[in-house]
């Protein structure tokens, strides 16, 4: 999923204007993920995969779930921004690392900095494009992304476009409401799945 994943969020990323300005303000949280993705190298393919993909998966289902009972994530004051976000981006990284999933401890931390909606998805394509690339990087150094795989990557391109521009016409005709149980509805489903998947792979 790099391609689809690198493209995608980069065409978020860029959706309209605001970007330098949350770059300049997440840049340590970007670092962070850099290096935890550098740090975690290997985890992916080693012989604890599982049981990380049961914790993240977990991890979602209970995030998600709070998010659909409408519970609010704490407001991060701003002068903690600069090492709770080192912090955040850290663990993203080793999670992205272990699972190649980079949707926790990201997506909260970006939700509690109440950032408007647009600025929040631009957020997001930013941090899971940092993501992809350090992810990137990291399996090719591992010999693990190879052309064979590549190809089909590229070929996982296509329908995530089409998903994108019709999402990108769903949010503007949708209620926030109705965008947030969407959102976290898809969540839930993918922590189910990394959670089955994982215990399926320990058993």
């Amino acid at each position: 999923m790099v391609v689809p994943a690198l493209i995608t969020n980069i065409w978020q990323m860029l959706s309209g204007p605001g970007l330098w300005r949350l770059v300049r303000r997440l840049w340590l949280m970007q670092v962070g993920v850099c290096l935890g993705v550098w740090a975690g190298a290997g985890l992916m393919t080693g012989s604890k995969s599982e049981f990380a993909s049961v914790a993240l998966g977990i991890a979602l289902i209970v995030y998600a779930a709070t998010g659909l009972m409408k519970a609010h994530v704490p407001r991060v004051p701003a002068q903690r921004e600069w090492w709770l976000g080192t912090f955040v981006g850290g663990a993203t990284g080793l999670i992205t690392a272990a699972t190649g999933v980079f949707v926790i401890p990201a997506v909260p931390y970006l939700q509690s900095l109440r950032l408007p909606r647009e600025a929040f998805g631009k957020a997001l394509g930013l941090s899971f494009t940092v993501s992809t690339v350090a992810l990137a990087f990291s399996l090719g150094a591992s010999g693990t992304l190879d052309r064979s795989s590549a190809a089909y990557s590229l070929l996982a391109l296509i329908p995530a476009l089409v998903g994108m521009a019709a999402g990108q016409r769903l949010i503007r005709l949708m209620r926030p409401e109705t965008f947030q149980r969407w959102f976290f509805s898809g969540l839930l489903l993918l922590g189910a799945h990394l959670a089955i998947r994982g215990i399926w792979g320990i058993g």
